[in-house]
């Protein structure tokens, strides 16, 4: 029985027996020599295993859909509201998104080894700085079944093993997915364990996952509010985390009117249950009368309800009162708030005051303004004349991405593979010593 077999049996017997503590316990302990082993991995093994999934996956398309029909169905009848379902559900086109992902994620630079900062000290040692992977990340996510998939391509092209704890609304689908990855690592010869799906949805999984920093080395939350704020509350091992998505796009009374509608429109309703859709737009009181009358029109064909302030109700008589509650509501759903603001220096302080520092956009045609947007708003993406919808790790060229940070320590904005690893200092001496 080989090494890979004997650890899934041992685990499995520890999921049967009921002890999910011990069963994730056994996967960290797997994820750990899995690590050891993907450091000494180079490129070309991590693309091959990359590539192979890849492949696995586009043979098993049907498979997939067909237990993602099973999700979806089960989510219906347990009463999963709109964006949940829209998160989980899974087609043609979203299953061709995931395979060029992992193409794109294998053309990627690798990070782990480049050495930089490389600089000769008095004593004549050089001394730099070489970039390596973090060991192994713990992701445990809800509803989006793709995110098994991008976790799994990151962590592995950047030298990570990883524990992916799905929700119980994919459990199928993840299933699916987590055989064409099992599969692929195969095909390349690495370690079943360099990827790890957690075979159970309750909830004593996740509290293991977080409390053993002897096995895991990061959590990355994906999902709801209660989720990561669950998590970061009781966890032992470091988090990168965002809380909420309130995005926010200001029209200045210089913009471009016919950009500012088409960004506004689109920030809004490309898609509605991702965290970087626009949940309040701003505009400048000059261009109100303006912009308004053409957005509500806009809007009203896609259906989207409007909450305003009461000088957003003088223009569009139709609009309901936004409440307190609205300007730091994360929708994830066709409603937007809408204030019209004095100037930049009001945007800013209604954007700091019920922002979720995650993605702020400006459309403007000054760029000083657009210079002190930049430069003021303290979010960890901030967008210039372009729809939030691109605060994204596949749009900034990440392959893909595992999560948005809206921390300010090791990574902020979407984490792609570079945020997947640390630095360590690396010195080459010729025989010195310290004197």
């Amino acid at each position: 029985m080989s090494g890979s077999n004997a650890h899934q049996n041992i685990a499995l017997q520890q999921l049967a027996a009921g002890n999910v503590p011990a069963y994730i316990q056994v996967l960290g302990q797997g994820a750990r020599a899995a690590a050891r082993e993907l450091r000494r991995a180079d490129t070309g093994l991590k693309n091959r295993a990359l590539e192979a999934m890849a492949s696995r996956l586009t043979a098993s398309k049907q498979l997939i859909l067909e237990a993602n029909a099973l999700d979806l169905q089960r989510g219906k009848e347990t009463g999963l509201d709109a964006a949940l379902l829209d998160r989980l559900a899974l087609n043609d086109a979203r299953i061709d998104a995931m395979v060029e992902g992992l193409h794109q994620v294998a053309a990627l630079p690798d990070p782990v080894g480049e050495i930089d900062d490389m600089r000769y000290r008095p004593s004549g040692i050089q001394v730099g700085k070489m970039r390596v992977p973090l060991g192994v990340i713990g992701i445990i996510y809800e509803s989006r079944p793709n995110v098994t998939l991008e976790a799994a391509s990151l962590c592995l092209k950047s030298g990570n093993a990883c524990l992916l704890r799905g929700g119980s609304e994919a459990s199928a689908s993840n299933a699916a997915i987590s055989s064409c990855i099992q599969e692929g690592l195969a095909d390349a010869g690495l370690p079943a364990e360099s990827v790890q799906v957690v075979a159970t949805t309750d909830r004593a999984a996740v509290g293991a996952m977080i409390s053993m920093p002897e096995y895991v080395d990061v959590i990355i939350p994906r999902g709801g509010k209660s989720l990561i704020e669950r998590i970061s509350r009781e966890a032992t091992v470091p988090v990168i985390k965002h809380l909420d998505g309130v995005c926010h796009v200001y029209i200045d009374t210089t913009a471009d009117p016919a950009k500012a509608l088409a960004i506004a429109v689109n920030a809004k309703t490309h898609r509605y249950g991702t965290c970087n859709t626009m949940e309040t737009l701003l505009v400048d009181a000059p261009i109100a009368d303006i912009v308004l009358p053409e957005l509500a029109l806009a809007y009203a064909e896609h259906h989207v309800e409007l909450r305003g302030c009461e000088r957003t109700r003088a223009l569009l008589p139709q609009v309901a009162l936004a409440t307190e509650e609205d300007w730091g509501a994360e929708y994830l759903a066709p409603i937007l708030a809408i204030k019209v603001v004095d100037g930049m220096d009001e945007a800013i302080q209604h954007i700091e005051q019920y922002g979720s520092h995650h993605t702020d956009a400006i459309v403007t045609q000054d760029i000083s303004l657009a210079r002190r947007f930049m430069a003021e708003v303290d979010s960890s993406s901030i967008i210039v004349n372009a729809s939030t919808r691109f605060a994204d790790g596949f749009e900034y060229g990440l392959g893909a991405e595992i999560g948005i940070s809206t921390d300010k320590l090791h990574a902020r904005g979407p984490v792609g593979l570079e945020g997947l690893t640390t630095q360590k200092y690396v010195v080459f001496g010729d025989g010195q010593i310290r004197q």
